[in-house]
């Protein structure tokens, strides 16, 4: 038995290693690199769902460039990542302080909080969209509307007015994305030096000085990653948009991921969907560039 377990291993040791990346590479190719080559060659054509015949054109993307509704929605977009990036890692990381001090203070329940602040990452996107559409209902089965209208105010049109609907949908994506933030941030933390922090505690440095001249400067390449990653699943955020608003009322939630299926679902226009995809790649590219420089840069360091 042994003499057949050697063979075996002498064998397998005798394959070249680029040979066990023939499985990777086929399986990359098919599901990834052929999919994202055939998107490029669809936006340069003018191809439409249902038909055979098209040409070779960039009149897609003229037709974007040239959209001031193309612009409307890349404002959009911003607004909605740039808010949303912003509290998923100001709240990430409140959560994250307050379970490092709980648990130096001996407190019960830290792993509790951190078990509840997870929850949002296991439910899908849809189903998010579809809970936090209930809460924004403006009639009185909406909890939101019926708490402020027993409050004497209200009903707020949360998901009837273009501006609240824009603030609605940030809302919802900030308690969706906080978790990853409190997860990163959490890791950060727990590697900056105790040491340091005690002696500075024993200079007498209050408990925010500690977090802004000590803390944060310590894990920079943290929190560097953390909006990174933000960055990135905020710009491709789809499904809970769709289930939440649909990119409504009117266009006013309507963000780049949304616009690409729209344009190929909704308008059958294959083309023109498939260059504001190429785009919305472009954009994931640059950062996931920078991603990978900070990475770079914090294994140097």
């Amino acid at each position: 038995m042994n003499r057949k377990h050697s063979k075996t291993k002498a064998a397998g040791a005798g394959k070249p290693p680029l040979l066990w990346l023939v499985p990777l590479a086929v399986v990359l190719l098919l599901i990834f690199i052929y999919p994202l080559l055939d998107v490029i060659r669809l936006s340069f054509t003018n191809t439409k769902i249902g038909s055979l015949e098209y040409n070779y054109t960039i009149a897609s993307y003229k037709s974007i460039l040239t959209d001031r509704n193309f612009y409307y929605m890349l404002r959009t977009t911003v607004i909605f990542v740039f808010f949303s990036v912003i509290f998923q890692t100001l709240l990430g990381l409140a959560i994250a302080v307050s379970v490092d001090k709980g648990e130096k203070l001996g407190l019960r329940g830290t792993v509790c909080v951190r078990t509840i602040s997870l929850i949002s990452m296991v439910i899908p996107g849809v189903v998010i969209g579809i809970i936090w559409k209930m809460m924004f209902d403006e009639s009185n089965s909406g909890l939101l509307n019926y708490m402020i209208q027993k409050l004497g105010f209200g009903p707020v049109p949360f998901l009837t007015s273009p501006n609240v609907a824009l603030v609605s949908a940030t809302v919802a994506n900030v308690w969706r994305g906080t978790a990853q933030s409190m997860i990163l941030l959490y890791c950060g933390i727990k590697t900056v030096s105790a040491d340091i922090l005690e002696a500075a505690m024993v200079d007498g440095a209050s408990a925010w000085k500690r977090l802004i001249h000590i803390t944060l400067p310590s894990m920079r390449n943290v929190l560097a990653v953390n909006i990174i990653l933000n960055l990135i699943g905020t710009f491709n955020t789809f499904d809970m948009v769709m289930s939440l608003t649909g990119g409504g009322p009117g266009r006013s939630t309507e963000v780049l991921a949304l616009s690409v299926y729209n344009q190929i679902f909704g308008q059958l226009n294959m083309g023109k969907g498939s260059a504001v995809a190429v785009i919305l790649i472009v954009l994931n590219m640059i950062m996931a560039f920078i991603y990978f420089r900070i990475q770079q840069r914090g294994e140097v360091q």
